[in-house]
């Protein structure tokens, strides 16, 4: 089976500290990743690496084939990330859904829709800028936004922290009700509230990584 992400050898540096240091990694179709690892480990680095937000300084990755710096456009047609912190995006929620609508062809009452099964009314807030929201209401709004794409490959770079506990059950809750096929990579420093939602875990450190193995049911 062919890999969706094809990672090899990859290096970068940030100011003469290897910050990815030789990374050789496959994700195929049906992975679904928990990457672990230390604060520093390279984890947000690699995934920023995979979506073309960094020029590498050694090896090559591919999405779907393509090249995610010098055709980011197409790879992130196909990917859904949601980052840690949320950008300072000053676009009203309104806005908001009207570019995504037009720069992704997604609904904006498909938006609305996830937003309200994480217990977010859209509506309530559609005057409002994003970047005065909540923590917990930018959050949920990038997750609907996410799932409302059905994206054949989702990278969350620790997407609960800023998640109460109730809205985190939800968020798992909408993962495992999923109705397609998709591949997913979780940054996570906490592996047991991803169990039945991942099959493989990947644990970075240094740089590198240190393990890769399959995890069962």
């Amino acid at each position: 089976m062919s890999a969706l992400v094809e990672i090899r050898d990859v290096r970068k540096r940030f100011q003469k500290t290897p910050v990815l240091d030789g990374i050789t990694l496959e994700i195929r179709a049906g992975d679904r990743i928990a990457m672990l690892g230390p604060n520093g480990a390279g984890k947000t680095t690699l995934v920023r690496s995979i979506l073309g937000f960094y020029h590498l300084d050694g090896g090559s990755i591919r999405v779907l084939g393509k090249d995610p710096v010098r055709q980011r456009v197409e790879v992130l047609a196909s990917v859904a990330f949601i980052p840690q912190l949320p950008p300072p995006v000053k676009l009203s929620i309104r806005e908001l859904l009207q570019y995504v609508e037009r720069s992704s062809g997604v609904p904006a009452a498909a938006v609305a829709a996830e937003a309200g099964r994480m217990d977010l009314d859209l509506e309530s807030h559609a005057s409002k800028a994003f970047f005065k929201l909540s923590g917990g209401m930018k959050q949920k709004l990038l997750i609907a936004i996410a799932l409302a794409r059905r994206s054949r490959l989702f990278v969350f770079d620790e997407p609960t922290a800023s998640l109460d506990p109730k809205a985190r059950e939800l968020f798992y809750r909408l993962l495992s009700e999923l109705d397609y096929d998709y591949s997913a990579i979780y940054v996570t420093h906490r592996l047991e509230e991803l169990e039945g939602l991942v099959n493989r875990k990947v644990y970075m450190e240094l740089g590198k990584v240190v393990e890769d193995e399959p995890l069962t049911a």
